[in-house]
């Protein structure tokens, strides 16, 4: 009698325990992660940097692009003819609009997706821009409208998310990078020797997303590009830290004022290149 009373014991405790083990089993597969793993040393590039490091360096893009604003983070700039979001202020083009630039937004909502995190109604319910113009965007926006402020607070409570979305395409960048250059061993040497110098990756992982890879045809003015890959060309030392930094910092403003004059006079990009040496300028510290 005890013998069948222990063994109904044991089943109990077995049939208990697989059922808080299914439970918990069940929470996690429902839970939503709220950003991707940002910890781990990339298999692309081997590249490592830590959440906190991340962190400040999503806060310096935010500054760099939005001034640091939370309002900013739905923006279109004058002159422009897109709008742009986040603390990259990246690119979102209308439906059938077909622009000289790369279009960053419509990736980054991909990212958001393939992490499992609830959107907000506009990026949500639209693939292309919703706005005609920066009239309507600026309208809407005085109105307090409530999907443009519930896209704005997403915006801005995820920041986190979207700095791993642009260290993800820098260590994406070096292979699209090396397979174009001229002198791909000098290109992967600098992309290094900045990346492992003391605070290194932050001009990295801002340029990027700032002028891009470097690598578009349609990103070019008289046949010269102002990516990544045009300042790493341009580089040729060979010391790490400090001498890495302040040859990455001159090396991008010399390619962006040669994008200037380079530029159609009309444009008046000469407006933007006092703030974009400025933003060079970060890079050195």
């Amino acid at each position: 009698m005890k013998k069948n009373k222990y063994k109904l014991l044991i089943l109990a405790s077995i049939t208990a325990f697989s059922i808080i083990s299914f439970g918990l089993s069940n929470k996690n597969m429902t839970k939503t992660p709220s950003k991707p793993d940002t910890e781990e040393t990339s298999k692309k590039t081997g590249l490592t940097i830590s959440k906190a490091e991340l962190d400040i360096v999503a806060e310096k893009i935010f500054k760099n692009e939005a001034g640091g604003k939370k309002d900013e983070l739905v923006y279109w700039n004058t002159g422009e003819n897109f709008p742009s979001l986040g603390i990259g202020h990246f690119i979102w083009y209308k439906q059938g609009q077909k622009g000289r630039f790369e279009e960053s937004f419509p990736p980054l909502v991909a990212y958001y997706k393939a992490h499992n995190v609830k959107l907000p109604r506009i990026m949500e319910e639209n693939k292309y821009s919703p706005w005609q113009s920066r009239d309507e965007l600026f309208r809407l926006k005085n109105a307090r409208n409530k999907d443009i402020a519930e896209l704005t607070d997403f915006l801005y409570n995820t920041k986190d998310i979207q700095v791993s979305f642009i260290f993800e395409r820098l260590e994406n960048s070096l292979e699209k990078m090396l397979e174009i250059a001229d002198n791909p061993e000098n290109v992967k040497k600098q992309f290094y020797r900045v990346a492992k110098s003391p605070n290194g990756l932050y001009p990295l992982i801002d340029y990027v997303n700032f002028k891009g890879e470097g690598t578009t045809r349609t990103e070019t003015y008289k046949g010269e590009g102002w990516g990544l890959l045009q300042v790493l060309e341009n580089m040729k030392g060979t010391e790490s830290g400090k001498a890495a930094l302040e040859e990455f910092s001159n090396s991008a403003k010399f390619v962006l004022e040669r994008r200037v004059k380079n530029s159609d006079p009309e444009k008046n990009e000469k407006k933007w290149l006092a703030g974009w040496l400025n933003r060079c300028d970060t890079y050195k510290n």
